[in-house]
C-alpha cells in the first residue's frame, strides 16, 4: 500500500500549482479547492491500490469532465480568462490514456475516450485513439464504422473515411454490416452532393441547356480530371463550389459507380447471397432523392435475376421498386400500391411452395411502416393495406418456425388467435414488439 501511497501522492502533487491559480483567480473558493483536493485524492488512492477497475477511471474522468465544465462557466461569468497553461482536457485525456493502458479490453473506456475526443474536437487526439483500439480490436467492425462516419459527417473528409472502410473490410470482410454501412456511407454523401446541386439550381440549369440544344448534333464532353474524384480532404460536400459541382456531374464516382462496386465485392466474398443481394436493394431504396439510385437499383435486380431467378428475394425487390419515391399520403400511392401488389402476387404463383412463406413473411414486412401513417391515409388505401397484411400473415403462418421478424411472429400469433386483425391491432403489436427492443 506503500507504493500505491506514494503513486497517488506523485499525480496529486502535479495539480498543486493548477489549483494554487485557480485560487489566485479566485475561480474556486479555498473550500471548494480543498474539495477537489480531497476528491481526487480519493479517486488517486483508489486507482493507484490494488483492485481497481474500468469503472473507477470512467468515474474520475467523468468528475474532471463535470470540474472542467464548471470551470468554464465561471471563468464566463466572472469574465476571468482561464488558468494559463492548465487545461482540464489535459487532465481527463491523462486519466483516460492510464485506463485504457490498465484494461486495453475494457470498450466502455474506449468509448468514453473516443467520445470525449469528439466533444471537444480534439481530432490528432481522436486519430491516435482511433489507431490504438483499432490495433486492439480489428474486428469490431462497428469501430470501423464509427472512425469513417466521423471524417465524413465531421470532418467532411471522404478520402480518410473511405480509407477506414476499405481497412476495415480487410479484417472484417465476413461482416454483411460493414459492407453496408460503407454502401451507406457513399449514398449518403452522393445525397448531399445532389441536394447541394439543388441548393445551387445547377439541375435546373442543366434542363434548360439541354432543352435549347436538343437540335444540336453536337456532344459536349465534361472536363473531367483525377483531382475531380478525391477532392481537397480539407473542403466538406458544403464547401464544394458550383464550378466543382459541374465538372463532376457525369464522374463515376456521382453516377453510382462506388456503391455499385462495393455491392458487386460483397457478392463475390458471400457467393452471391440473395439475402444480402435484397439487404443492399433495401438499403438503396431509402436514398430516393439520389440520381443514381435508380441505376443501382436495376444493377442489384439484374444481378439477382442472375443468382436467384427463382427466390423470394427477387419478387420482394422487383415488387418494391414501383413504390420508389411514393409517399403513402400522396395522390400516386394506391396505383403504386396495385402494381406492388400484383407484381407480388404474379411472383408468388411462380416460385416454388418453400419459397412462398418467405415471400409472405418479407410482404408483410414491407406492408407495415405504411401503417403507421393510417390516419392520413385514404380509408379504402387502408382497407387493402390491413387485408393484405392479415392475408400474407397467414400465408407466413406456414413458416412459423423459420420466421425471422419478431413482429411478424407477433402478427401470426395474434391471427392464429382471432382469425383477423385490424389496422389499429397490427400497429399496437407493431409498436410493442419496437418498444421491447
Amino acid at each position: 500500500m506503500a507504493g500505491a501511497s506514494d503513486k497517488a501522492r506523485f499525480y496529486l502533487e502535479q495539480y498543486v500549482p493548477e489549483l494554487q491559480e485557480y485560487e489566485r483567480k479566485q475561480i474556486f473558493t479555498r473550500e471548494e479547492i480543498g474539495a477537489i483536493a480531497s476528491k481526487r485524492s480519493d479517486f488517486e488512492h483508489i486507482l493507484n491500490a490494488r483492485g481497481s477497475k474500468p469503472a473507477d477511471y470512467a468515474r474520475y474522468a467523468t468528475y474532471e469532465i463535470n470540474l472542467d465544465s464548471l470551470r468554464k462557466k465561471r471563468c464566463k461569468r466572472l469574465g476571468i480568462k482561464g488558468a494559463k497553461g492548465y487545461s482540464g482536457q489535459r487532465t481527463v485525456f491523462f486519466i483516460l490514456d492510464r485506463g485504457t493502458k490498465k484494461f486495453p479490453g475494457d470498450m466502455g473506456l474506449w468509448m468514453q475516450y473516443i467520445q470525449f475526443c469528439q466533444k471537444e474536437k480534439a481530432n490528432k487526439k481522436l486519430a491516435k485513439v482511433f489507431t490504438s483500439v483499432m490495433r486492439l480490436k480489428p474486428r469490431d467492425w462497428g469501430l470501423w464504422v464509427l472512425a469513417a462516419k466521423w471524417y465524413a459527417e465531421q470532418q467532411g473528409d471522404m478520402t480518410t473515411a473511405r480509407s477506414y472502410m476499405q481497412r476495415g473490410l480487410r479484417f472484417c470482410k465476413d461482416k454483411k454490416e460493414l459492407w453496408l454501412e460503407y454502401c451507406k456511407l457513399e449514398m449518403v454523401y452522393l445525397a448531399k452532393l445532389a441536394a447541394r446541386r439543388k441548393i445551387l439550381g445547377l439541375d435546373e440549369e442543366r434542363k434548360e441547356q439541354e432543352e435549347l440544344q436538343e437540335d444540336d448534333n453536337m456532344i459536349s464532353l465534361p472536363a473531367v480530371t483525377a483531382a475531380d474524384f478525391e477532392p481537397d480532404a480539407s473542403k466538406g460536400v458544403e464547401e464544394v463550389n458550383e464550378g466543382a459541382l459541374k465538372r463532376l456531374e457525369n464522374a463515376p464516382a456521382l453516377t453510382g459507380a462506388i456503391p455499385l462496386a462495393i455491392f458487386d465485392a460483397s457478392m463475390n466474398e458471400f457467393k452471391n447471397n440473395p439475402d444480402i443481394a435484397e439487404a443492399f436493394f433495401d438499403l438503396a431504396l431509402t436514398f430516393d432523392s439520389v440520381p443514381s439510385t435508380s441505376r443501382v437499383l436495376q444493377h442489384i435486380l439484374t444481378r439477382l435475376r442472375e443468382i436467384a431467378s427463382d427466390s423470394a428475394a427477387l419478387v420482394i425487390c422487383e415488387a418494391r421498386l414501383h413504390l420508389l419515391g411514393v409517399d403513402s399520403t400522396s395522390p400516386s400511392f394506391p396505383a403504386a400500391l396495385g402494381k406492388t401488389l400484383g407484381a407480388i402476387k404474379t411472383g408468388q404463383a411462380s416460385l416454388p411452395e418453400k419459397s412462398r412463406p418467405a415471400l409472405a413473411e418479407k410482404t408483410v414486412t414491407m406492408l407495415l411502416p405504411y401503417l403507421e401513417k393510417q390516419d392520413e391515409m385514404d380509408e379504402d388505401v387502408k382497407t387493402v393495406l390491413v387485408a393484405s397484411i392479415n392475408r400474407y400473415v397467414r400465408g407466413a403462418a406456414a413458416a412459423h418456425l423459420r420466421l425471422k421478424s419478431k413482429t411478424v411472429k407477433a402478427l401470426v400469433e395474434a391471427v392464429s388467435a382471432q382469425g383477423r386483425l385490424s389496422g389499429e391491432e397490427i400497429s399496437q403489436i407493431g409498436h410493442d414488439i419496437r418498444t421491447a427492443k
